[in-house]
């Protein structure tokens, strides 16, 4: 990796890459390739920080070949579903093939609006405030801290209180830690189905899992077919039409588990990922489930001295709950009252838009479509740094 930049240099004036995970360094190359200035700034000591903290059994849910960055494909020694420790050298490896200028340990804190102008004639630009009391000025910022940023927790009743293991699915990251015990897994996306898959398989006495809304479960490739590539065939599709044909496929090509406490959704798929409900691809789920190694529960409800008590008026005593409850996106402080935000704490634009008020402040990795995340961070990258070096020549 190249020595890292003088953060006070103030001309020209950079690109600032906020995050140094997959998006922020797809943006940084694709820019870098049209003779953009970026420099990444990561809070971390190292590129690909919340890869290297996800648990031991991850890999890619997208294939090899659709989840490359722009400029660099990912070797085929990888094989067609990436592991997590090839996903942190396929990225340790983008920043040094790109020669990328990243900074590591510092952290912003606030974005503002620069008022004494930016000096490329484009607007005031923006002033970023970093770990440090560094004040580092922009001629444009791009977020890429991540979709999963913060762990959220819901405000379960007694959870203080409780006197068994109470996790967070961030914190997990194999089963040994958890041989011989008893283990509830909170969640059904697509971290709670294959942790409690890895849970059963690796020496849990008990594993369950906690289902509130039945997911919507899907082959991750049949006959040679990956998911995804249907996920990119049917974004573009009336929703009805990919909830039709998605129960179709259901039908067809997954079994129905009603029997075993998991029943087919009753909304269709595509509104479920409009609603951001992400279907689970199959990485051991139906099977555990139908050997009852892995068996569905009511939602949790509260917790109780050493108990659980689930949505059915049941009570459960688990050595340990696991909750793979989601994350927020951790963006309010930084950018909240830029009124860039819904209410839910995410980007109201993304890609090469901006919002009218925040003008170029891009965001990427903020969303999670079912044709890939990787795949659609690449493609934002390249549309953000062809908006911003067609807005240098304009400005020239």
């Amino acid at each position: 990796m190249p020595e890292a930049p003088d953060l006070t240099t103030t001309e020209p004036h950079p690109v600032y890459v906020i995050g140094g995970g997959p998006g922020g360094l797809a943006v940084a190359a694709a820019l870098r390739a049209r003779g953009v200035r970026a420099v990444v700034v990561e809070k971390s000591d190292a590129v690909g920080a919340s890869w290297r903290r996800h648990y031991d059994r991850l890999r890619l849910h997208t294939t090899r070949r659709l989840s490359a960055l722009p400029g660099l494909p990912m070797p085929r020694r990888f094989g067609r579903w990436v592991a997590r420790d090839n996903v942190v050298r396929y990225l340790e490896k983008y920043a040094e093939h790109h020669e990328l200028e990243i900074v590591t340990g510092v952290e912003v804190t606030r974005i503002e609006r620069a008022r004494g102008g930016s000096g490329d004639g484009n607007g005031d630009g923006w002033v970023l405030h970093a770990t440090g009391g560094r004040r580092l000025a922009a001629r444009a910022v791009v977020i890429a801290t991540g979709f999963n940023h913060t762990p959220a927790l819901p405000a379960w009743p007694g959870a203080d209180g409780y006197t068994g293991e109470l996790l967070h699915a961030a914190g997990y990251r194999n089963p040994a830690p958890f041989a011989g015990r008893d283990v509830l897994v909170v969640g059904t996306g697509n971290t709670g189905a294959e942790i409690a898959v890895d849970l059963a398989e690796g020496g849990a006495a008990r594993v369950r899992l906690a289902v509130r809304t039945a997911p919507h479960i899907v082959r991750r490739s049949t006959a040679g077919w990956p998911a995804q590539r249907s996920g990119i065939l049917v974004r573009r599709l009336p929703v009805r039409l990919v909830d039709r044909i998605g129960r179709l496929q259901a039908r067809v090509a997954v079994p129905d588990l009603s029997a075993y406490g998991l029943p087919r959704p009753e909304a269709g798929l595509y509104s479920r990922v409009l609603e951001g409900a992400i279907p689970v691809q199959d990485v051991g789920l139906i099977a555990a489930v139908r050997a009852r190694k892995v068996v569905p529960v009511a939602a949790v409800e509260a917790f109780d001295g050493d108990g659980v008590v689930l949505a059915d008026g049941s009570r459960i005593t688990p050595d340990a709950v696991i909750a793979a409850t989601g994350y927020r996106r951790g963006l309010e402080g930084l950018v909240g009252h830029l009124d860039v935000l819904d209410g839910r704490g995410r980007p109201v634009v993304h890609g090469s838009r901006t919002s009218p008020n925040a003008p170029r402040l891009y965001f990427t990795g903020f969303t999670n479509p079912i044709s890939g995340m990787f795949r659609e961070m690449a493609l934002d990258a390249e549309r953000i740094a062809k908006s911003l070096a067609r807005a240098g020549r304009t400005a020239a």
